[in-house]
């Protein structure tokens, strides 16, 4: 079920995108929104290490050794593709010129704090650009399961975890559930085929109000 969660929030997390939008992705399931853009659409994806214009993970024999990705994976260029210092890219991202961010979270609260660069008493390389994209974009959606893998909340009424951010989130897309961050706590907006609202709540900590024109999830 992992993998067919991860490409209904992926397909779900790329409607977010809207034309002339500049964006970010984060590692993980928000990478899989690349191979699912709506057909037609004008939107440029900003690869930290210095690429604006990353396309789909190419196939084997378009391989271009020397194009990567931010996490150092294989990557394509689409035509008006630029490419550029790491220095200039995140310029770009902290001088608020990424109209979104997609990224993956470990946890998240009814108040929008994001965390998810850490877990304390596991090796880690360091920060990345997650604290950089969560304070610059102008809007941060969430793509994650709702639950970890051995049925742990993720998300909660306060952040247990070291914050990325404080108050970024915006939007929070999983596979049971579409939830906005509002300033009075969450909404729940879109739900998943064939659950329940009561299903939802018992995944989900944090209070949820209720959205009177609650929609299911189309992918």
């Amino acid at each position: 079920m992992g993998k067919h969660n991860h490409l209904f929030i992926a397909k779900r997390a790329a409607q977010e995108l809207q034309n002339g939008f500049y964006v970010v992705l984060g590692a993980g399931i928000p990478k899989l929104v690349l191979g699912h853009v709506p057909k037609g659409a004008d939107v440029m994806f900003l690869s930290e290490n210095g690429l604006l214009g990353l396309g789909p993970r190419p196939q084997a024999a378009e391989v271009v050794p020397d194009l990567t990705d931010a996490q150092k994976g294989t990557a394509a260029a689409v035509p008006g593709s630029s490419c550029f210092s790491s220095a200039d890219s995140f310029a770009m991202i902290r001088g608020s010129h990424i109209d979104l961010a997609i990224l993956d979270a470990l946890e998240v609260d009814e108040k929008g704090n994001l965390a998810n660069w850490m877990i304390p008493g596991q090796m880690i390389k360091g920060m990345g650009a997650a604290l950089d994209i969560a304070a610059g974009a102008r809007r941060l959606v969430i793509a994650m399961e709702h639950r970890t893998k051995d049925k742990k909340i993720k998300i909660l009424r306060d952040c247990t975890l070291p914050l990325t951010g404080l108050g970024v989130v915006s939007r929070i897309i999983t596979e049971m559930a579409v939830i906005d961050v509002s300033p009075d706590g969450l909404v729940l907006r879109e739900i998943a085929p064939g659950l329940s609202v009561d299903e939802v709540s018992r995944a989900t900590e944090a209070g949820m109000k209720v959205d009177k024109d609650l929609k299911i999830v189309q992918v």
